[in-house]
Parts: C-alpha cells; sequence; structure tokens
C-alpha cells in the first residue's frame, strides 16, 4: 500500500448538504451524512453511508479493483426491477487506515445514476 502524501494527497471531509442517489427514478440514497473525498489532481467523490442506502436495490458483484491509496474496492449493480446498472456503485470494505473514514460508505458513478448534492 501507498499512503498519501504530498505528491499524492488525500482528503477526506464532510459534505456538509444532503445527498440524494436517484437510479430509474427511485431514490437509492437520500442523507445529510455524506462524505467529499478528494484525491491528488481527480475530481472530488462523494461517499454516503450504507446505513442511508437501500441496500435492498444493490447487488454484489464479483467486480473488483485494486488503489494502492486506498485498498480494494468491491462492487454492486443496481437492480430496481428495469435494466439495471452494472457495478455501478463501490465500496471500500478494508480501506487502509489513512483512509478509514469511507469505511461502510458508498460511491456511485454518475453516469450510471443522477445525483442531487443541496
Amino acid at each position: 500500500m501507498t499512503h498519501p502524501a504530498s505528491d499524492h494527497p488525500i482528503t477526506i471531509e464532510p459534505h456538509g448538504g444532503r445527498v440524494i442517489v436517484k437510479f430509474d427514478g427511485q431514490t437509492i440514497v437520500d442523507t445529510r451524512h455524506a462524505l467529499r473525498l478528494r484525491e491528488s489532481t481527480y475530481a472530488p467523490v462523494t461517499y454516503v453511508p450504507r446505513e442511508d442506502a437501500r441496500m435492498d436495490l444493490l447487488i454484489p458483484t464479483d467486480h473488483a479493483t485494486h488503489c494502492p491509496y486506498k485498498g480494494v474496492a468491491n462492487y454492486f449493480s443496481i437492480r430496481t426491477g428495469g435494466p439495471g446498472a452494472e457495478n455501478a456503485v463501490w465500496s471500500y470494505e478494508a480501506p487502509i487506515p489513512a483512509v478509514a473514514a469511507i469505511k461502510d460508505h458508498l460511491a456511485f458513478y454518475r453516469d450510471k445514476v443522477t445525483v442531487e448534492d443541496a
């Protein structure tokens, strides 16, 4: 694992507002407890608590990726009755200690869902 450093900074802070995630007309997440992760030069990513998500609509998949700065990401597909979205959601089940705050949180590919940040 590689830890965040001055050449690859990572910060995690409270989002500070309401986040609503929708797919196929259904609300998947409605929370005021989201986190905003900023990593190096990448666009910020919003992580939402699982406890505020409709986990009954998220199906774990076998897909996984590895980030040297965060750990292994496991993926979920969204199923709402219509056409789903494959591997549209990811989560770090056991993130490295430097980003432990995102444990038990989910992130969504914004091109697969509608996200309202208020």
